[in-house]
């Protein structure tokens, strides 16, 4: 019993990196355009574990006025469906598929 939880923590933690590696790809794919240095959005460096709609960003109203943090659940439910998470914001595009978007919070988390 005891080889199985180590295996099952071993391969979690290799996980970790494979699923950043696929929500950068994701990344250049879906978001860069807008996220990549371009004026229409944030960038995302150091955004996971930030207040929400605080930074340099002209941010919406509905981002500004949010509150909390940037956690993996906020950041999962704001890539799921944007205009639920804070109706009125500017950002339009969703990320419907579950490990989609798990690996998109993954990677973001690696931005610093």
């Amino acid at each position: 019993m005891l080889r199985v939880a180590a295996a099952a923590a071993v391969l979690a933690f290799a996980a970790a990196p494979a699923l950043a590696a696929d929500g950068a790809q994701l990344f250049n794919m879906q978001c860069k355009m807008c996220h990549g240095g371009s004026p229409m959005g944030p960038s995302l460096v150091g955004i996971a574990g930030t207040k929400i709609g605080e930074g340099t960003f002209a941010f919406s109203p509905a981002l500004k006025n949010k509150g909390g943090t940037w956690t993996d659940a906020n950041l999962d439910a704001f890539l799921k469906s944007p205009s639920t998470f804070a109706p009125g914001t500017k950002m339009m595009i969703s990320v419907p598929n579950d490990e989609n978007r798990a690996a998109l919070v993954s990677y973001i988390k690696t931005l610093k």
